[in-house]
């Protein structure tokens, strides 16, 4: 991200989410999340270019805490997500916490690959194709462990 002019974009305070990862390999992900008061499991196929198949499933909160704490890899992925209209898009810019803390990441999930958007000035280097950022390696190797040329 480049300085802190998206959080003018940004309306509340953003919810908070903990997940955590049962399998995390090149062919498929499992992850469990709670998102605010409500929790989810994801299945996600390997990729295909910089897409790829997921499902996902509300389940109850109570059953996500439990998994998240006695199931999944730690250490666990803390953070706080911002949802930020943008012409046709939404844009979801991730602040983390706990081991990484400083990461500020932003997506967006566009209706296939071959989709035009118009980049926001404040989005930063472009890392979609950079494992380091995916969710389930930062669980192995956390943001607070990279040197600084690596950021």
């Amino acid at each position: 991200m480049n300085g802190d002019s998206w959080r003018n974009l940004v309306a509340g305070e953003g919810q908070p989410i903990c997940q955590g990862y049962i399998c995390r390999n090149p062919q498929r992900t499992v992850r469990i999340r709670t998102y605010g008061k409500e929790g989810f499991l994801t299945i996600k196929t390997g990729r295909i270019g910089i897409s790829r198949h997921e499902f996902e499933y509300s389940i109850p909160f109570e059953h996500a805490q439990q998994l998240l704490n006695c199931v999944c890899i730690h250490p666990l992925i803390g953070k706080k997500r911002f949802r930020i209209p943008w012409k046709n898009f939404t844009i979801e810019v991730d602040e983390f916490n706990g081991e990484n803390l400083g990461l500020i990441v932003a997506e967006v999930e566009l209706p296939d690959v071959n989709t035009v958007l118009e980049i926001p000035d404040w989005f930063g280097k472009e890392v979609s194709h950079d494992l380091r950022y995916r969710n389930s390696r930062l669980t192995v190797r956390p943001y607070c462990r990279w040197r600084e040329m690596e950021r």
